[in-house]
């Protein structure tokens, strides 16, 4: 069919109005397609950069995960050591408390029973030799402290005991200021002690001799009727001065209260 001129003129009219609009419809597709197009670019070179850094970073990563494993496992093998050894040192230190208490209680009976050991040797030393008691004078004297600690007056107490022993095993003999009854001032005597038993105390000038013991009430000197010579022989023998012999001299044994 042959179109009419005016047909035709009608299309070329509304081609012409058409195209422009289909040529700004496609540019913006072309725009929007391109942009997308450059998005996705950049999203794949990012995503690209970013699997290429985790691939040279994931042996690092897997090594220091691979050694914090490893130092939590030192440290769970550490934990349970000190739990065994806080367990073993639990165990000790209530085993060292008990012995601590059982030690208290043992130091304070002890305390307890020298404190009245302390007691019966301050009331033993009225019932010393003279001579004795002069020499034991500080280590009594410390003794009677109440403050002491129990290792000093332990430590004094052994002192006093030991010289007492050491004392009632010999015979000791030399001179020694004495005062004594019936005597207007004290004077210097011989004086022999036997043991912690007796003594005599002579004065060779006068013919005099003393007898010492343990009494009721402490150490007493008794006179003696003639037995000057007699304890001048033993006096002579004690000091090398004369051959030994048998000699009868005054003597009282048993307890001073009686």
């Amino acid at each position: 069919m042959n179109d009419s001129p005016r047909l035709r003129g009608t299309c070329l009219a509304l081609a012409s109005c058409l195209l422009p609009a289909a040529l700004l419809a496609a540019d913006d597709a072309v725009n929007k397609i391109e942009k997308v197009a450059t998005e996705w670019v950049k999203t794949r070179a990012e995503t690209v950069r970013l699997e290429t850094e985790w691939g040279s970073q994931q042996a690092l990563l897997q090594s220091m995960v691979d050694a914090l494993e490893q130092r939590s496992k030192v440290i769970q093998e550490r934990k349970q050591l000190l739990e065994v050894q806080t367990a073993r040192d639990r165990e000790e230190l209530e085993s060292l408390g008990k012995k601590n208490d059982y030690s208290r209680t043992g130091l304070q009976t002890s305390e307890a029973r020298l404190k009245e050991a302390t007691k019966d040797l301050l009331a033993l030393r009225p019932f010393l030799p003279p001579r004795l008691s002069t020499a034991l004078d500080l280590a009594y004297q410390s003794l009677g402290d109440p403050g002491l600690s129990v290792g000093d007056r332990m430590q004094y107490a052994m002192t006093i005991l030991n010289r007492c022993l050491q004392f009632n095993r010999a015979i000791t003999a030399s001179e020694e200021v004495l005062a004594l009854p019936g005597e207007a001032a004290p004077k210097s005597l011989e004086v022999m002690y036997w043991g912690l038993s007796h003594g005599y105390a002579l004065d060779r000038a006068a013919g005099k001799v003393w007898l010492g013991s343990p009494g009721p009430s402490g150490w007493q000197w008794e006179a003696q009727a003639a037995t000057a010579g007699q304890v001048a022989r033993l006096l002579a023998i004690a000091a090398d001065r004369a051959d030994p012999e048998f000699i009868v001299t005054p003597a009282k044994l048993g307890h001073p209260n009686r």
